[in-house]
């Protein structure tokens, strides 16, 4: 099954205006064609401004347009009428952002092919589908309403009238029920008011899916609680994400793939992962096994090959492998991780010569990227970068303990990465993580999960059994009443976790006010 993906550049008409050109405007003559090439030089820029907010939408726009375009102009060549394209197009909507799809298709419909307001509704919805990614109130994408009407204002008539006809219909069902009315409203009456995209899409698709099973009940009890209430619980869905073995372990870790098709039989588990089970019957054939470590600590000196070129820090491949590889956010936790690794550089430090070498030799591997605006994110990379300049440069600690930030991750550096864990962190607080696919991409690469009962985690536990899969932490119904004891009773800090505070204070790892 081969799917096509599209790399949309834009271009102007007119690339080159002579008129303005010999009237002594030199950049004015080219100034459609640059601007034009802005829109697709850098996705998602930075959008702490406003001129990044409008270039965001524009964004948005010209992806979910082009698109739609090119999907009509095939769907044209079966002669097929248009009301019949659910039949052989669907559109599924990956978060919010290509949300403006649904108030395109039907300026499209309406407005280029004739059709009727209810005729090209009905289309538009049995045509999308909505996987939402996430229930982070601030991560929900909403548009102020001023900026969508000075760039689509076309589509802000759409969507004002998409609002207004589900409004009446909800009013019918539920007469006088304001408060309901405004909960649901896809313009949201703020000043100044804003389209609630994830409300947009999710009256405007057939099916809405959350992408692990505790983020699809969470989802059906918070953010959609009465879109549930008032559409019916068979349109919200699950669709765990997945990953693919072909790519994350048979082309990525070759080795280990070969043993795995040694056990199996032949090479039908790359589409067939139950057949991984086959592997339980080889944990006591001690030559395997042997095969199965060999295989690992390959890996491993790929991956410290790998930090060596790229950081210049050495680092032994006999140590263990404790990995944190996601996006830098707040929720993912790496700053809960840092404290740990400052803790623990804490405890080496209070010990002799003596009981050091009774320690595991551990290095504590950090990959990510953060947004281009969110500064805290950054933050907890410098800190990252600042505790591992001491830990490394520490000759009383050498190999028992070091600290990397592996920069400009990837998919070549994932590839290098995943396969050489012992131990990978996936740490969310409980209920916030949607899903998670690198925690898939470890396990199946025979590294531990060391995680919160969050996202993906949760299915991975029942997978493979609780005793092969490290939890702790709070559980999504106790996060709550937790946030409220520590806000309204402030305990002190836990002993160890002041330390790393202290540590941090006394400037052993720069200055304290950075951080």
């Amino acid at each position: 099954n081969v799917g096509n993906i599209r790399l949309w550049s834009c271009k102007t008409n007119g690339l080159f205006d002579l008129n303005k050109f010999n009237a002594g405007d030199y950049s004015g003559a080219t100034g459609g064609q640059v601007a034009a090439q802005i829109l697709t030089n850098v996705l998602y820029p930075n959008d702490n401004t406003n001129e990044g907010k409008e270039l965001r939408l524009r964004q948005e726009y010209l992806f979910c347009s082009a698109t739609l375009q090119d999907i009509i102009a095939r769907f044209k060549r079966t002669g097929r009428p248009m009301t019949e394209l659910d039949q052989m197009a669907a559109i599924q909507l990956n978060d919010t952002h290509p949300t403006l799809g649904i108030p395109e298709l039907m300026r499209i419909l309406i407005d280029e092919e004739g059709l009727t307001w209810d005729e090209a509704w009905s289309t538009t919805i049995k045509t999308f589908a909505f996987t939402n990614h996430t229930v982070l109130p601030e991560a929900m994408e909403k548009w102020p309403v001023p900026m969508l009407d000075k760039i689509l204002p076309r589509h802000v008539g759409i969507i004002y009238d998409i609002n207004l006809f589900f409004l009446q219909s909800v009013e019918k069902a539920f007469p006088g029920d304001r408060e309901l009315l405004r909960n649901i409203s896809i313009i949201e009456e703020s000043s100044p008011q804003q389209v609630r995209m994830a409300y947009l899409a999710c009256v405007g698709s057939h099916r809405v899916n959350g992408v692990a099973a505790i983020h699809s009940d969470i989802i059906k009890q918070s953010i959609f609680r009465d879109f549930v209430r008032i559409q019916g619980e068979d349109k919200f869905i699950n669709k765990t994400n997945g990953v693919a073995p072909r790519r994350w372990m048979n082309e990525c870790n070759p080795d280990m793939s070969e043993l795995i098709t040694e056990a199996v039989g032949d090479r039908s588990w790359v589409t067939d992962l139950t057949k991984l089970s086959t592997l339980e019957a080889r944990a006591t054939d001690s030559d395997f096994r042997q095969r199965w470590w060999a295989a690992k600590q390959k890996n491993k000196q790929r991956l410290a090959d790998y930090i060596l070129a790229t950081t210049g820090i050495q680092v032994s491949a006999d140590a263990m492998f404790d990995v944190q590889v996601k996006r830098i956010h707040e929720y993912k936790r790496q700053l809960m991780n840092i404290l740990a690794v400052i803790y623990r550089y804490h405890c080496l430090k209070q010990m002799t010569p003596a009981q050091r070498t009774k320690e595991l030799p551990r290095v504590v591997i950090f990959a990510g990227k953060a947004a281009a605006g969110y500064w805290v994110a950054k933050q907890v990379i410098k800190l990252i970068n600042s505790v591992a300049e001491v830990i490394n440069s520490d000759e009383e600690i050498g190999d028992i303990l070091k600290v990397v930030f592996i920069p400009d991750y990837s998919v070549t550096a994932a590839e290098n990465i995943i396969p050489a864990s012992d131990i990978s962190q996936h740490i969310s607080t409980a209920g916030t993580e949607a899903s998670g696919t690198s925690n898939m991409k470890f396990v199946l690469n025979g590294g531990i999960i060391l995680g919160t009962v969050d996202g993906a985690n949760i299915e991975i536990g029942e997978e493979v059994g609780e005793e092969q899969i490290f939890f702790f932490g709070c559980l999504a119904h106790e996060v709550a009443d937790f946030r409220h004891y520590l806000r309204f009773h402030q305990p002190k800090p836990d002993a160890a976790l002041q330390a790393a505070f202290d540590m941090i204070q006394a400037n052993t790892f720069g200055d304290a006010h950075l951080f």
